[in-house]
């Protein structure tokens, strides 16, 4: 039985349910979860985000960068996403079996994402209906999606991220743009679009910043007929029922990104799937680590709490002369020509005193305090970067002209690539970022989900259509 007032919408031609599988990065979501999602009748989402491809025996190639240097690197990333989305994509198009749809999502801000999405719409004719784009401003995702003849869905926060790409660019494709994604940027797992004018501790109410993005649409002209979808903090309609059939808001579809995790397709390790069930309210964190320089949330886990305390153990630095009553950090060494004031030389001697005897300048004026191993970690995977960003605070790279960002390489972020490919192919959870919405709480919460149940994606759909 469905949930009252819960309606198919029309989406690429065809009925589908208005729940929409979150695509969720490096092998996170793949074929399996989204070809299933599909084929209970909903919009799965394959990541065009470095996905696996496969050898003879199905195992997944090993992403490996043996070139020398960065651009070289970066250009077999690009292979690599590109033949990965492919495979992805046609496998998940063969599970769906008719049903449903198949998007794919990328991030703006992913090295060479424009190259990728062109490459895989390329190589996939008529098995994508939409691609969902966000991290970042994607103004050329309308003349892609045109010249490739698939539906775009934006991924915005606010009215006002919509207002701009509608007037710099979606004006001249509005036939193209399927939905509009609303991603709350308090209550997402991953990335968050929270702008400069947010707090990231005062999370704000979603109903009115949806109101006010479908009075924006309505504005310039989309009908209520295309969907905005809201993503972030869904986990079950009940809790929704307002949204559906309101005239405030027009047609709603739902994103979920966090529940499709814990199912029999889900691609991601069994260890992770059972740290899933152990989350308690607020051990998904906010933070500003990310070397895209976007917020993003993530479990808590010893790796986040590195960063967290990595960022603690920091102080000013300054030039000679530049301050008064500074004094030499320290009396030999690179270090001697850090001036600190007195009390941050304190703090620093205790710190060394513990074993963070590294001293890494950051790009902002300050230096942080690790250990040896940590340093040699941090200055290996720096010097191993392979492009994965358009923008990189972690490795100063940058995906174009000169192939740098002009900018210190930040001691204070981490390699992305390196502990997403780990984190989904059975490296522990407690040593790497495992992002999650702000609900994965519910996991422990939910009856559903009791006595160690996964359900397979067509039990968590028909859950979801009930209400529940």
């Amino acid at each position: 039985m469905t949930f009252k007032g819960l309606k198919p919408i029309m989406y690429g031609g065809r009925e589908v349910w208005p729940l929409v599988e979150g695509g969720k990065g490096v092998s996170a979501t793949n074929h399996d979860s989204s070809g299933a999602w599909a084929a209970a009748g909903g919009i799965g989402t394959v990541s065009a985000v470095n996905a696996d491809s496969y050898d003879s025996d199905g195992n997944p190639v090993p992403q490996v960068y043996p070139q020398a240097t960065r651009v070289e690197r970066h250009e077999q990333l690009i292979r690599y996403a590109v033949d990965g989305a492919t495979e992805q994509v046609k496998r998940a198009h063969e599970i769906a079996g008719g049903k449903g749809a198949i998007n794919i999502n990328v991030l703006w801000e992913m090295g060479g994402a424009q190259q990728v999405l062109e490459g895989v719409l390329e190589n996939c004719p008529g098995m994508i209906t939409g691609v969902t784009c966000g991290a970042g401003m994607p103004y050329k995702l309308a003349e892609i999606a045109e010249r490739h003849n698939v539906h775009y869905l934006p991924i915005v926060s606010s009215g006002r991220a919509f207002r701009a790409l509608w007037k710099r660019s979606y004006h001249k494709v509005p036939h193209l743009m399927a939905a509009v994604v609303y991603e709350d940027p308090w209550l997402a797992g991953g990335h968050n679009g929270l702008s400069n004018a947010e707090d990231p501790k005062v999370p704000q109410d979603p109903y009115p910043r949806v109101k006010e993005l479908r009075d924006m649409m309505r504005k310039e002209g989309v009908s209520d007929d295309v969907p905005v979808v809201m993503a972030g903090g869904v986990w079950c309609l009940r809790e929704w029922e307002n949204w559906i059939d309101n005239p405030e808001l027009g047609q709603i579809a739902f994103q979920f990104g966090t529940r499709p995790l814990l199912t029999e397709e889900s691609p991601i390790p069994q260890v992770w799937k059972e740290m899933l069930r152990t989350v308690e309210p607020g051990d998904v964190l906010l933070h500003k680590f990310s070397p895209t320089g976007f917020y993003s949330s993530a479990v808590k886990t010893p790796f986040l709490y590195d960063l967290m305390h990595r960022s603690d153990r920091q102080i000013p630095i300054f030039k000679r002369d530049q301050e008064e009553g500074t004094v030499p950090l320290t009396d030999h060494g690179k270090a001697k020509y850090f001036w600190v004031h007195p009390g941050d030389q304190r703090k620093a001697q205790s710190w060394m005193a513990e074993g963070f005897t590294e001293i890494m300048k950051t790009p902002d004026d300050t230096v942080v305090f690790v250990t040896p191993e940590s340093s040699e970690t941090i200055r290996k995977d720096q010097a191993d970067c392979m492009g994965c960003l358009s923008h990189c605070a972690f490795s100063s790279w940058k995906d174009h002209d000169n192939f740098t960002t002009g900018r210190l390489a930040d001691p204070r972020s981490f390699c992305i690539q390196k502990t997403l490919q780990d984190i989904a192919h059975g490296g522990d959870p407690d040593d790497n970022l495992a992002f999650a919405g702000h609900s994965a709480y519910r996991f422990k919460q939910d009856p559903f989900y009791s006595n160690n149940f996964t359900p397979s994606v067509k039990q968590l759909v028909d859950r979801i259509l009930t209400g529940d």
